[in-house]
């Protein structure tokens, strides 16, 4: 794409559709593109259910419009009109589709709006999801973004429909200084972690951070410190990452199992953290385990390993901000 650097271009206001701001990689995606959006002179917009990091977001000078658009109801319908009329009030000129059920709200309240002005479509394929016809929404964009290889594979396995041209595979990226091979967390930290966490003291620290999920290998975690405990090494494992209020089930069976397997002083369950960088500086392993393929799992690039140029933030902002303004610069399918 030949476009020019995205401060060089006339102002342009992006609308980012997704269920809610608590935590996870869509969430984290969504802000760090509205950050560069921002900071290039442009208007952010991101429309969500809420949640803890729309503060975040909002102290960047994004705007967040609260709405319940990822519920899985027949009543989420009624949001169609009110995303329409958002669209048209704001003039936005590009909407970008981050999750499905939002993806089907947006897409439905875009496809009534005059086909000459309406906004630009923008998609992001997240993940591998179960190919149906709820999930072809996702490929439904005028440009869609992939997060990886794996993902445009999956794209053109399922949807052989979508031309090439309109794919483009946006590796994920984290800050190389905020994750500097070399990071330590503060005096003040690191004395507050010690007095919270005083069974760590003396051990060979192993974390696991990731949304509880049975699919990212919580239980895997558990055997391996079983095995090591047998050992008689002298290891702690940190389960990191919230329970979603349908996953408290699994989250239960863990603690469950770790009581059953001797564990109870060798497994903590730290629960959501806003300070994981810390928690992976301290740690002397940070694994990733995940059962499925996953479409691009950021943490072993923040384990302070230092990343490539394909995996900056820096990288995936400019990418997408370039996407948006060939998608601008683009004549309308008629």
């Amino acid at each position: 794409m030949n476009t020019p650097p995205a401060s060089a271009l006339k102002p342009m206001t992006v609308m980012q559709l997704l269920p809610a701001l608590e935590s996870g990689g869509v969430e984290r995606g969504t802000i760090e593109i509205a950050a560069a959006l921002i900071a290039a002179g442009h208007r952010a917009i991101v429309v969500s259910g809420g949640g803890r990091m729309v503060a975040e977001l909002e102290a960047l000078g994004a705007l967040h419009i609260t709405l319940p658009i990822g519920k899985k109801s027949l009543t989420s319908l009624k949001y169609i009109p009110i995303l329409r009329q958002l669209m048209l009030m704001h003039q936005v000129d590009i909407l970008h589709l981050r999750s499905r059920l939002p993806a089907w709200l947006g897409y439905l309240a875009w496809k009534k709006l005059d086909a000459r002005t309406r906004p630009r479509l923008v998609t992001t394929v997240h993940g591998p999801y179960t190919p149906n016809l709820y999930s072809a929404v996702m490929v439904k964009g005028e440009r869609v973004i992939a997060v990886s290889d794996m993902i445009v594979a999956y794209i053109q396995q399922h949807y052989p429909a979508v031309p090439a041209a309109r794919i483009t595979r946006i590796y994920r990226g984290v800050n190389p200084v905020l994750y500097a091979p070399d990071y330590q967390p503060d005096a003040a930290w690191l004395a507050a972690w010690r007095a919270a966490f005083p069974a760590l003291a003396g051990q060979w620290v192993i974390t696991l951070p990731g949304r509880i999920t049975r699919w990212k290998g919580q239980l895997d975690l558990l055997a391996i410190v079983q095995r090591l405990a047998a050992r008689n090494i002298p290891v702690h494992a940190l389960i990191v990452g919230g329970a979603h209020p349908k996953k408290q089930h699994f989250l239960q069976e863990i603690e469950q199992k770790i009581q059953a397997m001797g564990l109870g002083a060798r497994v903590t369950c730290t629960g959501q953290r806003a300070d994981l960088k810390n928690i992976m500086a301290i740690s002397d392993v940070v694994l990733s385990l995940s059962t499925d393929a996953e479409a691009f799992g950021r943490v072993s690039l923040e384990a302070l390993v230092p990343p490539e140029r394909p995996f900056t933030l820096a990288h995936m902002q400019a990418q997408t901000l370039a996407v948006y303004a060939d998608l601008l610069a683009a004549p309308r399918a008629r």
